[in-house]
């Protein structure tokens, strides 16, 4: 009886440390989509904006001026790379999600088997 009462300990610390790393998988996951949204904007107004237009970048404590376009082609590799991470956590969130699962199982499993 100790056997299981130990197994199941060890799984529910396993299932636990899933849970956290999927909690963190999630943080991420939400603080990308910000960043994406907030870069979809700045993308937006350029598209409203001449090619004349001033820009300017804060450097530090300085606003520098900023080429129209070069300004426009880093906000869209930045949303590019954005786009690229979001997906890279889905795929972590997905496999956490596998294994939370699997912990869960194997952790009903020695429940009832300590029940029976």
């Amino acid at each position: 009886m100790s056997d299981a009462k130990q197994q199941f300990e060890a799984l529910s610390m396993e299932f636990t440390k899933a849970q956290s790393a999927m909690n963190e998988l999630l943080e991420a996951r939400s603080k990308l989509e910000t960043q994406y949204q907030e870069n979809k904007i700045v993308l937006e107004e350029f598209e409203a904006m001449d090619d004349g237009s001033k820009i300017y970048k804060l450097t530090g404590p300085v606003l520098m001026p900023q080429d129209y376009h070069e300004a426009k082609m880093n906000v869209s590799k930045r949303i590019e790379f954005i786009q690229g991470e979001i997906s890279r956590v889905e795929e972590k969130v997905e496999k956490a999600q596998k294994d939370m699962e699997v912990s869960r199982t194997k952790l009903l499993q020695v429940r009832s088997q300590m029940a029976a």
